[in-house]
């Protein structure tokens, strides 16, 4: 989503510390200083770890700091037991010389911690744990790798260190009940790890089992089986009638975002979300951890940069659609400039090595996201900011930097697909980047992550719709090389049949606004041969479908469906406009997006009117189930993946920094009830007349489980056919190999059977 426009010179506040911040340098291994590496600094102030100081405006209580917790080797075999050949590769990054890799790889059956050579095949295993890995970033001094896991596939994550040999792997934040942990950047000389800390505001409790009298789960339907296995399939539903919802809690949203005012303008009160501190931790456990940051009843809180010298950290904070950029002195912990910028990628920008430029991606007072210069001074004030590099029409997506921070690298979003370039970033103070831009080929369609390897070499991850995701380097010039250890073009899917190149449809919808989408044609068929399509809707709302290999649509295409994977209203890639125009009561312009772009599949495509099919995950999985009611007779049938029903129980049963953001999108759950209650599908239950499949992860926290269930139960008290695939030790996202094909294989199935027949 994108940001509103803000002051760009405003400063509010909002983040506190507890004295200076400063990373130590550790010239000599493991002993800690506590020095920056540059000139006079006064000693990090340590926090209480028992202390909650309350901030100036109320909203800077600093939590608890994070304990080290001593892991168990789980160095994994070098070729484990499961090798998957169509594995893919991402998020890497490079040690200090550039000629290793840490990455992130599925070939196990799970994304797991890898590590390797960036032009040799010996890759190791460095946690073969069974949680997903999330993030990966080596240290600037090569002596730790950082990662993020997520327990059970869930939405918390933790923050572990390990050696670059699978040696001493620790938890160093998350480890406590209830909390979260997510990876902030590196200090410069490597001494220290930013890590935020997520403490719920309300106090942590198990979830409670309810049984009913016969000892069984309550609610449970006859014919639910036992947990045993890799999935549950929900049997004869329980009653839901419609117009109703669950009981609400009391007044859970009394506040949203702690910015002041929440997104639709009331004001609000602290204690509903997530408390957020940001530390520096020394990955040694010799130094004790110091305070950064603080902002209570917030929605994300990342370090992104330090200054070289430790004076100025850069922070990104806020929820999707109102992000900021917040320079922070370290001293005083003082916020100096604020700035909102893009969506996406959170790594949003970085100081200049002598800390009197700050490069932002941002879309302050723009419609597309452009390279930001900010002229800084000695006190981290800003006099003077400039466009560095735009284009028209297109978003400045990714940033990255080489090591000597001189050298950046630009991946604009054209159309979907990514276009390179790097330029030489001036030394001294704000201004155009020097020389030229050098655009870099690209051997696939995206590039989804940039990172220094060595001086001036970089390592990129990048996707296609010929292939699955790897990872390439670049040791100079403009050539790219693929590392050996990631999959091959050819090994994208088994023999005998590859994957499908989309080709752009662009939609009008009803008011005249342009669409987009990719149209997947089913192999073997003649041109103008009319086939069963699934329209097939991303997640966000604010993302977008881009041209890379779906394993999904590989499965549907095999079965003689073609695929049409529009981005209605409300996606990202298009514009700030086109994002925010499914705000408040657009959504319901969004729902007849979908039923125009079926139009146009049928119109301007093969697809065959009588044999069409919604499905969707996440925020498409709410619109699959709203294009059921909205559109009844439309659709042969739909699959819900970890969709939306009801936007109340969402809002009451979802994670506070999600409810902050998504109240800013859909409506305020107490102020827009009345609103919310309209664009919910169970309020349209009873127009449901084609069948229906749920699935849902049952470790979702994003999307609760309740949400699949509630609709299938209604939809069979009903008479209508519905059935929920509920996928065991899966979270929002489903990670795990043998749940992946599960999945693929069941939603293909139900497709197959109501537009072939």
């Amino acid at each position: 989503m994108a940001s509103d426009a803000r002051d760009m010179t405003e400063a509010r506040p909002t983040t506190h510390g507890t004295g200076p911040a400063a990373p130590g340098r550790r010239p000599d291994p493991p002993r800690p200083s506590t020095h920056p590496p540059s000139g006079p600094h006064p000693l990090p102030r340590q926090p209480d770890p028992a202390a909650a100081p309350d901030g100036a405006d109320g909203r800077g209580q600093a939590y608890a700091a994070p304990a080290r917790a001593p892991l168990a080797d789980a160095r994994g075999p070098r070729e484990p037991t499961t090798r998957l050949t169509s594995h893919g590769c991402w998020y890497p990054s490079a040690d200090p010389g550039g000629d290793q890799v840490a990455f992130i790889c599925d070939r196990g059956g799970v994304p797991q911690l890898w590590a390797g050579p960036v032009a040799g095949d010996d890759v190791r295993l460095l946690d073969a744990g069974p949680d997903p890995v999330r993030e990966v970033s080596w240290s600037p001094d090569g002596r730790w790798i950082a990662y993020t896991t997520a327990p059970g596939g869930g939405e918390h994550t933790r923050v572990l260190c390990v050696r670059p040999d699978g040696t001493d792997r620790h938890i160093l934040a998350g480890a406590e009940p209830g909390t979260s942990a997510y990876l902030g950047c590196w200090a410069h000389d490597g001494s220290a790890l930013a890590v935020t800390v997520a403490v719920p505001t309300a106090p942590y409790a198990a979830p409670a089992t309810v049984t009913a009298a016969n000892g069984d789960p309550e609610g449970l339907p006859a014919g639910w089986s036992s947990r045993d296995g890799t999935a549950v399939l929900l049997g004869a539903g329980a009653r839901y009638d419609a117009g109703t919802t669950a009981p609400a809690a009391a007044s859970p949203f009394a506040a949203l975002t702690g910015h002041g005012e929440d997104p639709r303008g009331a004001g609000t009160s602290p204690g509903f979300a997530d408390g957020l501190s940001a530390y520096l931790l020394d990955p040694d456990g010799i130094a004790a951890p110091v305070l950064l940051a603080t902002e209570a009843d917030a929605a994300t809180l990342r370090v992104c940069d330090l200054s070289r010298d430790g004076s100025f950290a850069l922070l990104r904070r806020g929820p999707r659609g109102r992000r900021e950029a917040v320079v922070v002195r370290t001293a005083d912990a003082t916020p100096t400039y604020v700035v909102p910028v893009a969506d996406g990628d959170p790594w949003i920008g970085r100081f200049s090595p002598r800390a009197d430029t700050l490069w932002l991606r941002s879309n302050a007072h723009r419609e597309f996201a452009a390279l930001i210069a900010a002229a800084l001074d000695a006190e981290g004030h800003v006099h003077g900011w400039s466009v560095a590099a735009e284009r028209d029409g297109s978003d400045l997506e990714l940033l990255g930097f080489g090591r000597d921070g001189r050298t950046a690298v630009l991946a604009w979003n054209v159309g979907g697909a990514t276009e390179l370039e790097v330029v030489d970033a001036p030394a001294g103070a704000a201004g155009s980047p020097a020389g030229a831009p050098r655009p870099v080929p690209l051997p696939h369609e995206v590039v989804t992550r940039i990172v220094p390897a060595g001086g001036a070499g970089l390592v990129l991850a990048l996707s296609g719709s010929q292939r699955r995701p790897g990872v390439w380097w670049l040791s100079g010039g403009t050539s790219l090389l693929r590392t050996p250890w990631s999959s091959r073009d050819e090994d994208a899917v088994p023999p005998g049949r590859r994957p499908t190149r989309p080709v752009p449809l662009r939609p009008t919808a009803r008011d005249g606004l342009p669409l987009h989408g990719w149209y997947y044609r089913a192999p073997g068929r003649d041109p103008g041969e009319p086939a069963p399509c699934v329209i097939h809707l991303h997640g966000g709302p604010e993302e977008q479908e881009r041209p890379v290999f779906n394993p999904l649509y590989h499965e549907i295409l095999g079965r003689g469906l073609d695929v049409f994977a529009p981005d209605v209203r409300g996606s990202s890639g298009h514009g700030r406009s086109f994002v925010d125009a499914d705000l408040g009561e657009g959504r319901f312009a969004a729902l007849d997006d979908v039923a125009d772009c079926a139009a146009h599949a049928v119109l301007a495509g093969p697809a065959d009117p009588a044999r069409l099919a919604v499905m969707g995950r996440s925020y498409g999985g709410y619109l699959t189930f709203a294009s059921l009611v909205w559109h009844p007779d439309l659709f042969r049938t739909g699959v819900a993946v970890c969709g939306m029903s009801d936007l109340l129980t969402f809002f009451e049963g979802t994670e506070p920094w999600i409810a902050q953001s998504a109240a800013h999108k859909y409506g305020h759950p107490e102020r827009d009830r009345d609103l919310l209650r309209a664009l919910s599908p169970m309020s349209r239950i009873d127009a449901l007349r084609a069948p229906v499949l749920a699935v849902h992860g049952e470790h979702d926290t994003n999307v609760p489980p309740q949400e699949s269930e509630q609709f299938v139960r209604a939809a069979r008290a009903r008479g209508r056919t519905a059935e929920l695939l509920t996928l065991l030790d899966e979270g929002h996202d489903f990670q795990r190999a043998p749940n992946r094909r599960l999945f693929r294989r069941a939603a293909a199935d139900w497709l197959q059977r109501y537009l072939t027949s």
